[in-house]
């Protein structure tokens, strides 16, 4: 098959290499990929916002399959045109990417279908009032969303009422996230462990793949902003397969259905951020694609075809036997640019990608080549990410951290604690 795949992150890199190790794969083209994924495939210097140029592409080169990998060419409508050109996607239609696109119409959803989730309420920026109202009578923490999507960076827990104020300031008048904060859902903050489960889909039948745990703050400990994510390991020890029955049946199922219902079927990836709560699993959020970092230790614990497991969720009928767990453990960790996911510098020369890293990947996200050396181009910039025969997460970070070792560069910032959770 002749294969593109769209973007050019650590997610995408990760991506890229399960892809060119399929028999399946003749060629692989990235768009617009990075200095990693031109490792394993041709980059393509097309703009993933140009859908149009992309589409020609696509029909000049007889392309068999399309992978979708950020969220924003999806909820733009990138897949709703290549199929209406007869090309296969994997990655929902305009209107099923809403379930991140537009936080509010996931909520709304969700409590029409009775899936489990936080208790919450949605204001725009007219009803600035009303929201303040509401935040004096409420209980804390709560949870204050932009409504849109703002890379992984929309999400505020307020402790106390004056920081759900600040938080309104950011969202309706500072307009921190720009349209995505028009509108903002307050929720109910819940209390236990997360996890990120991943569901493999054609829009009716579907798989789980293993259950990961990302760490979106940028400090040790949980601590300072939120971040597109700093880590991830996986599988978390916090959902077995009683959990994962129960997330098949309570809250991916229903999903599925209601999106369907709403002639809005979903085929691509869904993912599930779940908090694992005493009452069992609730849904933080719902994103229209593999998550990042999670993907990165998610595909290394996966044998078989991974390009027929696409292939045909997006064909309309998914072989639910194309892959399966085999028995490891992996972990990622994001070395990041100082700074982010505030201002930070670009440019720094990245030192130690030329070592070898026994049974451990290093994906770029944040990178650029410029006369033969890579340079630091992003705020999150590489993902190390290791990987174990066995389900041995004490390893894996073993594995991990020492390869992060070997590699350097200006203002390199990373967590030290990424899978101790697990622990």
């Amino acid at each position: 098959m002749k294969i593109v795949l769209i973007g050019s992150g650590g997610r995408e890199h990760a991506l890229a290499v399960k892809i060119a190790e399929c028999n399946a794969t003749e060629k692989l083209y990235v768009i617009p990929g990075n200095s990693g994924t031109k490792q394993v495939g041709e980059n393509v210097q097309i703009n993933q916002d140009d859908h149009d140029l992309i589409i020609k592409f696509c029909m000049e080169q007889k392309i068999d399959l399309v992978v979708i990998g950020p969220e924003k060419p999806l909820i733009d409508g990138l897949a709703d045109k290549l199929r209406n050109e007869g090309i296969k996607v994997f990655g929902p239609s305009k209107s099923a990417a809403r379930i991140e696109g537009e936080k509010s119409f996931a909520k709304k959803l969700m409590k029409e279908s009775k899936i489990p989730t936080a208790a919450f309420e949605v204001f725009d920026k007219d009803n600035y009032d009303a929201a303040i109202k509401y935040l004096h009578k409420i209980n804390y923490p709560t949870v204050i969303k932009a409504d849109g999507i703002a890379a992984g960076k929309g999400v505020m827990i307020a402790e106390v009422f004056d920081d759900a104020k600040e938080a309104l300031r950011e969202c309706f008048i500072n307009c921190s996230f720009g349209s995505a904060g028009d509108k903002i859902v307050i929720e109910e903050f819940m209390t236990g462990q997360e996890a990120s489960i991943f569901a493999i889909t054609d829009g009716i039948d579907f798989i789980l793949l293993p259950a990961a745990q990302d760490h979106k703050r940028i400090f040790d400990n949980d601590k300072g902003k939120n971040t597109g994510g700093m880590g991830a390991y996986a599988p978390t020890p916090f959902v077995n397969d009683t959990d994962l029955k129960i997330v098949a049946k309570e809250i991916i199922g229903p999903t599925l259905n209601a999106l369907r219902e709403k002639g809005m079927p979903f085929v691509g990836c869904l993912y599930c951020g779940l908090m694992m709560t005493s009452a069992g699993p609730k849904v933080v959020e719902f994103n229209c694609r593999f998550g990042d970092p999670e993907t990165q230790v998610i595909l290394p614990l996966l044998d078989g075809n991974f390009v027929e497991l696409l292939y045909s969720a997006a064909s309309g009928k998914i072989n639910k036997d194309a892959i399966k767990y085999n028995g490891g453990a992996s972990v990622c960790v994001v070395a990041a640019s100082g700074g982010y996911p505030d201002k930070f510098e670009k440019g720094f020369v990245i030192n130690g990608l030329e070592n070898v890293f026994p049974n451990a990947n290093v994906y770029h996200a944040g990178t650029k080549e410029l006369d033969g050396k890579i340079l630091t181009n992003g705020g999150r910039v590489l993902s190390i990410t290791s990987f174990t025969e066995k389900k041995n997460v004490i390893e894996a970070k073993r594995i991990a951290y020492e390869a992060l070792s070997k590699i350097n560069f200006e203002g390199m910032h990373y967590r030290k604690d990424i899978s101790d959770k697990a622990f």
